[in-house]
């Protein structure tokens, strides 16, 4: 995700406020070979949550919009208020792989009125750039807890780690 396109397009949802091109990515991410089991047994779509802070601030959740395009088009539903940030975090933009993954540790989990909905659920959690899967792994880690049976990862792109060639 460093160089090409693909970097500008996640900034200009995540940054410059284009939310609307959240609809072409999922067009393009809708691209994407799935085995057959996942595409019949997928449940919802369940967007990384963003800090309150943060969404104050952007104005929207960028890996909601995210989620809601590719949901529509995959025909299952958005479940944008299953998973909550228990805490905030500090960005992990600057993070090496280890500090990322102490920073997220416990971040999120799925809120109380939500755990039936997500009992034994295939989940497909979505979000817009993977670097280490730190906030992904975090998440699934929350959702398993919450008791879904299966999350598979979808993002629009992966952003180099610190160290990495």
């Amino acid at each position: 995700m460093h160089r090409g396109t693909g970097p500008s397009i996640v900034h200009a949802l995540k940054y410059g406020g284009w939310h609307a091109i959240a609809t072409e990515m999922a067009r393009r991410i809708a691209r994407l070979g799935w085995p057959q089991d996942v595409l019949e047994e997928r449940a919802a779509v369940i967007p990384v949550p963003l800090a309150t802070s943060r969404e104050r601030e952007r104005g929207y959740n960028q890996s909601e919009r995210l989620a809601s395009a590719l949901a529509s088009r995959w025909r299952i539903p958005a479940w944008c208020d299953v998973l909550e940030r228990a805490r905030a975090t500090a960005t992990q933009t600057r993070l090496t792989p280890e500090e990322r993954l102490a920073n997220v540790s416990g971040a999120f989990r799925v809120c109380s009125s939500e755990r039936r909905r997500v009992r034994n659920a295939h989940l497909m959690l979505v979000d817009d750039v993977v670097t280490t899967a730190a906030t992904l792994n975090a998440c699934a880690a929350a959702l398993m807890a919450g008791g879904a049976r299966i999350v598979s990862y979808v993002t629009f792109g992966r952003a180099p780690a610190v160290g990495d060639r």
